[in-house]
Protein backbone atom coordinates (compact mmCIF):
# COMPACT_ATOMS: atom_id res chain seq x y z
CA UNK A 1 0.00 0.00 0.00
CA UNK A 2 1.30 3.03 -0.82
CA UNK A 3 1.10 5.63 2.48
CA UNK A 4 3.60 8.40 2.82
CA UNK A 5 5.92 8.52 5.41
CA UNK A 6 4.23 9.57 8.61
CA UNK A 7 5.13 13.63 8.61
CA UNK A 8 6.14 14.42 12.25
CA UNK A 9 9.24 11.87 12.19
CA UNK A 10 11.20 14.17 9.88
CA UNK A 11 10.98 17.25 12.38
CA UNK A 12 13.19 14.73 14.82
CA UNK A 13 16.50 16.33 13.94
CA UNK A 14 14.67 20.21 14.27
CA UNK A 15 13.37 19.32 17.74
CA UNK A 16 16.98 17.89 18.77
CA UNK A 17 18.52 21.42 18.00
CA UNK A 18 15.30 23.00 19.98
CA UNK A 19 15.45 20.70 22.99
CA UNK A 20 19.17 21.87 23.18
CA UNK A 21 18.24 25.46 23.35
CA UNK A 22 20.18 27.32 26.72
CA UNK A 23 18.52 30.54 27.41
CA UNK A 24 18.98 32.22 30.76
CA UNK A 25 18.20 29.97 33.55
CA UNK A 26 16.44 27.13 33.68
CA UNK A 27 13.34 28.11 32.97
CA UNK A 28 14.22 29.52 29.98
CA UNK A 29 15.96 26.22 28.92
CA UNK A 30 15.12 23.85 26.28
CA UNK A 31 12.29 23.39 23.55
CA UNK A 32 8.95 25.24 23.64
CA UNK A 33 6.98 22.52 21.46
CA UNK A 34 4.56 24.35 19.51
CA UNK A 35 4.66 21.64 16.64
CA UNK A 36 1.29 19.74 17.72
CA UNK A 37 -2.15 20.17 18.85
CA UNK A 38 -2.02 18.11 21.88
CA UNK A 39 -3.90 19.59 24.41
CA UNK A 40 -1.94 20.21 27.99
CA UNK A 41 -4.15 21.61 30.47
CA UNK A 42 -6.15 19.37 32.61
CA UNK A 43 -9.49 17.41 31.78
CA UNK A 44 -12.24 18.90 33.32
CA UNK A 45 -13.06 18.24 36.90
CA UNK A 46 -16.87 17.13 35.69
CA UNK A 47 -15.75 15.08 33.27
CA UNK A 48 -13.11 13.34 35.18
CA UNK A 49 -15.84 12.86 37.72
CA UNK A 50 -18.09 10.72 35.11
CA UNK A 51 -15.66 8.88 33.76
CA UNK A 52 -14.80 7.33 37.45
CA UNK A 53 -18.59 7.05 37.98
CA UNK A 54 -19.36 5.02 34.71
CA UNK A 55 -15.73 2.57 35.86
CA UNK A 56 -18.22 0.02 36.40
CA UNK A 57 -18.15 -1.73 33.15
CA UNK A 58 -17.88 -4.66 32.69
CA UNK A 59 -20.19 -5.57 29.70
CA UNK A 60 -19.45 -4.62 26.26
CA UNK A 61 -20.93 -1.10 25.17
CA UNK A 62 -22.56 -0.70 22.34
CA UNK A 63 -21.06 0.38 18.91
CA UNK A 64 -23.89 2.61 18.17
CA UNK A 65 -23.57 4.75 21.46
CA UNK A 66 -25.96 4.68 24.14
CA UNK A 67 -29.20 6.53 23.57
CA UNK A 68 -28.60 9.73 26.41
CA UNK A 69 -25.19 10.10 24.38
CA UNK A 70 -26.73 10.83 20.90
CA UNK A 71 -29.39 12.37 22.68
CA UNK A 72 -26.97 14.70 24.46
CA UNK A 73 -25.19 14.70 20.68
CA UNK A 74 -28.39 16.14 19.13
CA UNK A 75 -29.15 18.41 22.01
CA UNK A 76 -25.79 20.17 21.66
CA UNK A 77 -26.05 20.85 17.44
CA UNK A 78 -29.23 22.42 18.27
CA UNK A 79 -27.81 24.67 21.10
CA UNK A 80 -24.00 24.92 20.13
CA UNK A 81 -23.95 24.83 16.18
CA UNK A 82 -27.56 26.17 15.03
CA UNK A 83 -28.52 22.48 14.15
CA UNK A 84 -31.56 21.54 15.96
CA UNK A 85 -32.48 19.31 13.18
CA UNK A 86 -30.12 16.29 14.44
CA UNK A 87 -32.16 12.89 14.84
CA UNK A 88 -30.17 10.72 17.37
CA UNK A 89 -30.40 8.11 14.74
CA UNK A 90 -28.09 9.70 12.84
CA UNK A 91 -25.32 10.09 15.42
CA UNK A 92 -22.70 7.96 16.20
CA UNK A 93 -19.61 7.76 18.69
CA UNK A 94 -16.20 7.12 17.58
CA UNK A 95 -13.25 6.51 19.13
CA UNK A 96 -11.39 10.23 18.15
CA UNK A 97 -12.33 11.98 15.18
CA UNK A 98 -8.97 10.75 13.07
CA UNK A 99 -9.68 7.20 13.58
CA UNK A 100 -12.94 7.78 11.36
CA UNK A 101 -11.20 10.38 8.94
CA UNK A 102 -8.61 7.71 8.15
CA UNK A 103 -11.61 4.92 7.73
CA UNK A 104 -14.47 6.36 6.73
CA UNK A 105 -13.86 5.84 2.56
CA UNK A 106 -13.24 2.33 3.49
CA UNK A 107 -16.26 2.17 5.94
CA UNK A 108 -18.23 3.99 2.80
CA UNK A 109 -17.17 1.04 0.57
CA UNK A 110 -15.39 2.74 -1.36
CA UNK A 111 -11.94 1.31 -3.37
CA UNK A 112 -9.73 1.27 -6.51
CA UNK A 113 -11.05 4.06 -9.33
CA UNK A 114 -13.05 5.78 -6.71
CA UNK A 115 -12.16 9.33 -5.73
CA UNK A 116 -12.15 11.12 -2.53
CA UNK A 117 -11.75 15.25 -2.95
CA UNK A 118 -9.64 16.92 0.02
CA UNK A 119 -8.82 20.42 0.44
CA UNK A 120 -5.35 21.99 -1.12
CA UNK A 121 -4.10 22.87 2.25
CA UNK A 122 -5.22 19.78 4.42
CA UNK A 123 -4.74 17.65 7.59
CA UNK A 124 -2.51 14.70 5.88
CA UNK A 125 -5.11 11.94 6.84
CA UNK A 126 -8.10 12.79 4.13
CA UNK A 127 -5.01 11.50 1.67
CA UNK A 128 -4.10 9.21 3.88
CA UNK A 129 -8.06 7.90 4.28
CA UNK A 130 -8.25 7.80 0.49
CA UNK A 131 -5.02 5.38 0.42
CA UNK A 132 -6.11 3.26 3.08
CA UNK A 133 -9.23 2.18 0.75
CA UNK A 134 -7.08 2.20 -2.35
CA UNK A 135 -9.14 4.68 -3.34
CA UNK A 136 -7.19 8.10 -5.29
CA UNK A 137 -7.10 10.67 -3.22
CA UNK A 138 -7.55 14.04 -5.53
CA UNK A 139 -7.02 18.00 -4.43
CA UNK A 140 -10.22 20.21 -5.35
CA UNK A 141 -9.03 23.51 -4.87
CA UNK A 142 -12.33 25.06 -5.82
CA UNK A 143 -15.50 23.32 -7.38
CA UNK A 144 -15.02 24.56 -10.19
CA UNK A 145 -11.79 24.05 -11.43
CA UNK A 146 -12.98 20.17 -11.49
CA UNK A 147 -14.88 21.62 -15.02
CA UNK A 148 -17.67 18.76 -16.58
CA UNK A 149 -17.81 15.73 -14.66
CA UNK A 150 -18.11 11.93 -15.71
CA UNK A 151 -19.15 8.84 -13.88
CA UNK A 152 -15.22 7.65 -13.68
CA UNK A 153 -14.29 12.10 -12.52
CA UNK A 154 -17.11 12.43 -9.28
CA UNK A 155 -15.40 12.32 -6.34
CA UNK A 156 -17.51 10.02 -4.05
CA UNK A 157 -16.86 11.75 -1.32
CA UNK A 158 -15.52 15.15 -0.88
CA UNK A 159 -14.08 16.55 2.45
CA UNK A 160 -14.40 19.91 3.94
CA UNK A 161 -13.16 21.55 6.82
CA UNK A 162 -13.86 24.39 8.66
CA UNK A 163 -12.24 25.68 10.97
CA UNK A 164 -9.60 24.61 8.95
CA UNK A 165 -6.72 22.41 10.14
CA UNK A 166 -3.95 24.25 9.49
CA UNK A 167 -5.32 27.51 8.32
CA UNK A 168 -8.18 28.77 10.72
CA UNK A 169 -10.14 29.88 7.53
CA UNK A 170 -13.68 29.63 8.58
CA UNK A 171 -15.53 28.30 5.41
CA UNK A 172 -18.91 30.83 5.68
CA UNK A 173 -22.71 29.77 5.45
CA UNK A 174 -23.26 30.78 1.75
CA UNK A 175 -20.02 28.94 0.43
CA UNK A 176 -21.28 25.90 2.70
CA UNK A 177 -24.14 26.27 0.89
CA UNK A 178 -22.83 26.15 -2.61
CA UNK A 179 -20.42 23.04 -1.87
CA UNK A 180 -23.96 21.30 -0.39
CA UNK A 181 -25.96 22.00 -3.70
CA UNK A 182 -23.34 20.93 -5.99
CA UNK A 183 -22.69 17.73 -4.13
CA UNK A 184 -26.32 16.69 -4.22
CA UNK A 185 -26.33 17.59 -8.03
CA UNK A 186 -23.46 14.91 -8.65
CA UNK A 187 -24.33 12.38 -6.00
CA UNK A 188 -21.44 12.95 -4.15
CA UNK A 189 -21.00 12.76 -0.49
CA UNK A 190 -20.08 15.81 1.58
CA UNK A 191 -18.29 14.63 4.78
CA UNK A 192 -17.31 18.23 6.83
CA UNK A 193 -14.03 17.47 9.48
CA UNK A 194 -15.71 20.49 12.54
CA UNK A 195 -13.52 19.77 15.46
CA UNK A 196 -12.08 23.64 16.28
CA UNK A 197 -16.05 24.75 15.68
CA UNK A 198 -15.92 26.29 19.64
CA UNK A 199 -12.46 27.92 18.87
CA UNK A 200 -13.71 31.11 16.77
CA UNK A 201 -11.66 33.56 17.13
CA UNK A 202 -13.53 36.22 14.53
CA UNK A 203 -14.94 39.35 15.86
CA UNK A 204 -18.95 39.30 16.78
CA UNK A 205 -20.89 40.72 13.89
CA UNK A 206 -22.38 44.38 14.27
CA UNK A 207 -25.61 44.85 16.15
CA UNK A 208 -24.67 41.37 17.90
CA UNK A 209 -23.29 40.59 21.41
CA UNK A 210 -22.39 36.97 20.87
CA UNK A 211 -19.23 36.21 18.14
CA UNK A 212 -20.45 35.05 14.91
CA UNK A 213 -20.59 30.98 14.98
CA UNK A 214 -18.70 28.91 12.86
CA UNK A 215 -21.44 27.09 10.72
CA UNK A 216 -22.16 23.35 10.72
CA UNK A 217 -22.77 21.55 7.32
CA UNK A 218 -26.16 20.51 9.12
CA UNK A 219 -27.22 24.12 9.59
CA UNK A 220 -30.56 24.26 8.47
CA UNK A 221 -29.09 27.42 6.66
CA UNK A 222 -26.59 25.10 4.84
CA UNK A 223 -28.15 22.11 4.21
CA UNK A 224 -31.62 23.51 3.42
CA UNK A 225 -33.26 21.29 6.16
CA UNK A 226 -32.01 17.87 4.95
CA UNK A 227 -28.92 16.24 5.85
CA UNK A 228 -29.05 13.80 2.95
CA UNK A 229 -25.38 13.09 1.73
CA UNK A 230 -23.71 14.77 4.56
CA UNK A 231 -21.72 13.88 7.27
CA UNK A 232 -20.40 16.30 10.12
CA UNK A 233 -17.39 15.06 12.35
CA UNK A 234 -16.28 16.32 15.38
CA UNK A 235 -13.74 15.91 18.51
CA UNK A 236 -13.98 16.87 22.00
CA UNK A 237 -10.12 16.58 22.39
CA UNK A 238 -9.50 20.53 21.16
CA UNK A 239 -12.86 21.99 23.39
CA UNK A 240 -13.01 19.70 26.56
CA UNK A 241 -9.13 18.72 26.75
CA UNK A 242 -10.09 15.11 25.90
CA UNK A 243 -7.37 14.04 23.44
CA UNK A 244 -6.35 11.15 26.08
CA UNK A 245 -10.04 9.32 26.06
CA UNK A 246 -10.36 9.61 22.47
CA UNK A 247 -13.85 11.12 22.29
CA UNK A 248 -15.25 12.19 19.22
CA UNK A 249 -18.68 11.63 16.78
CA UNK A 250 -19.74 11.33 13.71
CA UNK A 251 -23.75 12.80 12.80
CA UNK A 252 -25.87 13.78 9.79
CA UNK A 253 -27.59 11.08 7.26
CA UNK A 254 -29.26 8.21 9.02
CA UNK A 255 -28.75 6.39 6.21
CA UNK A 256 -25.11 7.15 5.55
CA UNK A 257 -24.60 6.96 9.55
CA UNK A 258 -26.24 2.73 9.47
CA UNK A 259 -24.19 1.89 6.79
CA UNK A 260 -21.13 2.99 8.90
CA UNK A 261 -22.28 1.44 11.89
CA UNK A 262 -22.81 -1.98 10.71
CA UNK A 263 -19.30 -2.38 9.46
CA UNK A 264 -18.02 -0.68 13.05
CA UNK A 265 -19.90 -3.52 14.84
CA UNK A 266 -18.08 -6.23 12.51
CA UNK A 267 -14.91 -4.88 13.06
CA UNK A 268 -15.39 -4.03 17.03
CA UNK A 269 -14.90 -0.34 16.53
CA UNK A 270 -16.77 0.87 19.93
CA UNK A 271 -16.26 3.41 22.23
CA UNK A 272 -15.85 2.42 25.98
CA UNK A 273 -18.62 3.15 27.71
CA UNK A 274 -16.88 5.19 30.62
CA UNK A 275 -15.86 7.19 27.97
CA UNK A 276 -19.38 7.51 26.13
CA UNK A 277 -20.78 8.63 29.43
CA UNK A 278 -17.50 10.80 29.99
CA UNK A 279 -18.46 12.57 26.43
CA UNK A 280 -22.20 12.84 27.45
CA UNK A 281 -21.41 15.04 30.23
CA UNK A 282 -18.71 16.70 28.57
CA UNK A 283 -21.46 17.90 26.43
CA UNK A 284 -23.79 19.23 28.66
CA UNK A 285 -21.43 21.75 30.54
CA UNK A 286 -20.47 24.72 29.05
CA UNK A 287 -18.48 27.04 31.37
CA UNK A 288 -15.41 24.36 30.87
CA UNK A 289 -15.17 24.38 26.87
CA UNK A 290 -15.76 28.74 27.96
CA UNK A 291 -13.14 28.65 30.31
CA UNK A 292 -10.77 26.74 27.78
CA UNK A 293 -11.09 29.29 24.89
CA UNK A 294 -10.31 32.29 27.41
CA UNK A 295 -6.70 30.24 28.03
CA UNK A 296 -6.22 29.80 24.58
CA UNK A 297 -7.45 33.09 23.64
CA UNK A 298 -4.61 34.70 25.83
CA UNK A 299 -1.90 32.59 24.56
CA UNK A 300 -3.00 33.46 21.19
CA UNK A 301 -2.64 37.05 22.38
CA UNK A 302 1.02 36.38 23.52
CA UNK A 303 2.38 34.80 20.34
CA UNK A 304 0.91 36.32 17.52
CA UNK A 305 2.59 39.73 18.18
CA UNK A 306 5.83 38.08 18.91
CA UNK A 307 5.66 36.18 15.59
CA UNK A 308 4.86 39.37 13.87
CA UNK A 309 7.98 41.16 15.39
CA UNK A 310 9.98 38.50 14.58
CA UNK A 311 9.08 39.06 10.56
CA UNK A 312 6.27 36.31 10.52
CA UNK A 313 2.82 37.61 8.70
CA UNK A 314 -0.02 35.73 10.13
CA UNK A 315 -2.56 34.69 7.52
CA UNK A 316 -6.17 33.58 8.04
CA UNK A 317 -6.39 32.05 11.29
CA UNK A 318 -9.86 33.29 12.27
CA UNK A 319 -10.36 29.90 13.90
CA UNK A 320 -9.08 27.07 15.90
CA UNK A 321 -5.50 26.16 17.82
CA UNK A 322 -3.07 27.48 15.43
CA UNK A 323 -1.29 30.57 14.10
CA UNK A 324 -0.94 30.01 10.29
CA UNK A 325 2.54 32.08 9.85
CA UNK A 326 4.71 32.87 6.58
CA UNK A 327 8.07 34.92 6.18
CA UNK A 328 8.03 34.53 2.55
CA UNK A 329 10.34 31.67 2.37
CA UNK A 330 10.03 27.76 2.34
CA UNK A 331 8.41 26.37 5.12
CA UNK A 332 11.82 24.49 6.49
CA UNK A 333 14.07 27.69 6.64
CA UNK A 334 11.61 28.91 8.68
CA UNK A 335 11.44 26.04 11.22
CA UNK A 336 15.12 25.81 10.90
CA UNK A 337 15.32 29.01 12.19
CA UNK A 338 12.77 28.67 14.93
CA UNK A 339 14.53 25.91 15.89
CA UNK A 340 17.75 27.86 16.63
CA UNK A 341 15.63 29.98 19.00
CA UNK A 342 14.00 26.54 20.61
CA UNK A 343 10.94 27.16 19.01
CA UNK A 344 9.83 23.91 17.17
CA UNK A 345 6.84 24.30 14.58
CA UNK A 346 5.33 22.79 12.06
CA UNK A 347 6.08 23.34 8.34
CA UNK A 348 3.44 23.67 6.11
CA UNK A 349 4.52 21.36 3.45
CA UNK A 350 2.80 18.60 6.06
CA UNK A 351 -0.36 19.91 4.40
CA UNK A 352 0.11 20.17 1.17
CA UNK A 353 2.12 21.96 -1.82
CA UNK A 354 0.13 24.70 -2.01
CA UNK A 355 1.40 25.75 1.68
CA UNK A 356 5.45 25.38 1.45
CA UNK A 357 5.83 28.89 2.61
CA UNK A 358 3.78 28.50 5.88
CA UNK A 359 4.30 26.86 9.33
CA UNK A 360 1.86 25.69 11.65
CA UNK A 361 2.27 27.45 15.14
CA UNK A 362 -0.37 25.98 17.93
CA UNK A 363 -1.18 27.54 20.80
CA UNK A 364 -1.31 24.19 22.84
CA UNK A 365 1.91 24.82 25.48
CA UNK A 366 1.49 26.39 28.83
CA UNK A 367 1.41 29.77 29.16
CA UNK A 368 4.39 29.31 30.74
CA UNK A 369 6.62 28.42 27.84
CA UNK A 370 3.85 30.42 25.60
CA UNK A 371 5.62 33.63 26.96
CA UNK A 372 8.91 31.81 27.43
CA UNK A 373 8.66 31.18 23.29
CA UNK A 374 7.44 35.07 22.64
CA UNK A 375 10.31 36.37 25.09
CA UNK A 376 12.79 34.66 22.65
CA UNK A 377 11.20 36.23 19.36
CA UNK A 378 11.13 39.34 20.88
CA UNK A 379 14.79 39.24 21.59
CA UNK A 380 15.15 37.91 17.98
CA UNK A 381 13.22 40.50 16.64
CA UNK A 382 15.75 43.07 18.48
CA UNK A 383 18.65 41.63 17.58
CA UNK A 384 18.20 41.68 14.15
CA UNK A 385 16.67 44.64 13.55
Amino acid sequence: MNLPDFPWDSLAPHKARASAYSGQGDLRDGIVDLSVGTPVDPTPGVVQEALRAAADAPGYPQTYGTAPLREAVAEWFARRRNAPGVDPDGVLPTVGSKELVAWLPTLMGLGAGDIVGIPAVAYPTYDVGARLARATPQVIDGLAALGPLTPSTTPKLLWVNSPGNPTGKVLGVEHLRKVVQWARRNGVVVASDECYAELDWRQPERGHLAPRSTPSILDPEVCEGSHDGLLAVYSLSKQSNLAGYRAAFVAGDMALVRRILEVRKHAGMIMPWPVQEAMRVALGDEEHVAEQKIRYGARREVLRPALEAAGLRIDDSEAGLYLWATAGEDCWATVERLSGLGILVAPGSFYGAASRQHVRVALTASDERIEIAAARLREYAAATA
